[in-house]
């Protein structure tokens, strides 16, 4: 089953991660999910898929009131990211869902309908929670080509989405990554196939490399901190994407 931890923490502003699950169907792709609290609001970053909901919604229930999650961040459309919105919406039908517009119409097939969406521009936009503001930071065509990263200044926590993804065996279930040379093999083959421009790529790691970033926390494997953050921006621009070779 998944569990929820805590993986910063400042009087009542809290970032918890509900990590892999070890016992999941070998033909379920493994997620995380990511849960920002500031004060009595609460907002939750890419909540899955509905097959893994059960296993979210009790991770987050034994934690804290999952009531107090007013609104969810897509980074974008696929399944494992928000097929579970009808759920959430049944838990809550006043949840609100952040996502780029260019999604308005396709995720609504998952469940929802106008009043539920918050469009996002391509150029990204401020999402409050509490007195507290987060910012959506467009990381287009990583691998979506209507995608966006979630950053908090105040924690200095960026959630990535499928950017810094690593697809890691039941053995390395670690929720950070201890040994970067040994984690980065994992995710090379994703990058090199699933994301899809070199130009966008080289913008996004320009665009966060100027960022103060303590995390850089993956929606598939473990997270990134302190000097493996540099690291892994500095090997992701010297990464060639976009190109299959059949």
């Amino acid at each position: 089953m998944k569990n929820c931890q805590v993986i910063f923490e400042d009087g009542t502003h809290r970032w918890l991660a509900v990590s892999r699950d070890p016992a999941r169907p070998n033909f379920l792709i493994d997620t995380n999910e990511y849960l920002v609290v500031n004060g009595d609001a609460a907002i939750l970053c890419d909540p899955g898929g509905t097959e893994i909901f059960p296993s979210v919604f009790s991770a987050i229930s034994a934690h804290m009131n999952p009531a107090s999650i007013s609104a969810l961040f897509a980074s974008h459309q696929d399944p494992d990211i928000i097929s579970s919105l009808a759920l959430w919406l049944e838990f809550n039908p006043s949840l609100k869902c952040h996502v780029s517009w260019l999604w308005g119409s396709f995720i609504p097939h998952f469940g929802g309908d106008g009043e539920t969406f918050v469009a996002i521009p391509d150029a990204g936009a401020t999402i409050p929670l509490g007195n507290l503001d987060l910012q959506a930071i467009p990381a287009h065509y990583l691998h979506s080509s209507g995608n966006h990263n979630l950053y908090d200044a105040k924690a200095r926590v960026l959630f990535s989405g499928d950017i810094g993804a690593a697809l890691l065996p039941p053995d390395e279930g670690g929720l950070y990554v201890t040994d970067f040379d040994r984690h980065i093999r994992r995710a090379e083959l994703f990058h090199r196939r699933w994301m899809g421009s070199n130009e966008a790529k080289n913008d996004w790691c320009d665009r966060v490399g100027n960022m103060q970033i303590d995390m850089l926390c993956p929606q598939h494997g473990a997270i990134y901190r302190g000097e493996d953050v540099a690291r892994f921006i500095q090997w992701f621009r010297d990464l060639k994407v976009g190109v299959l070779e059949v």
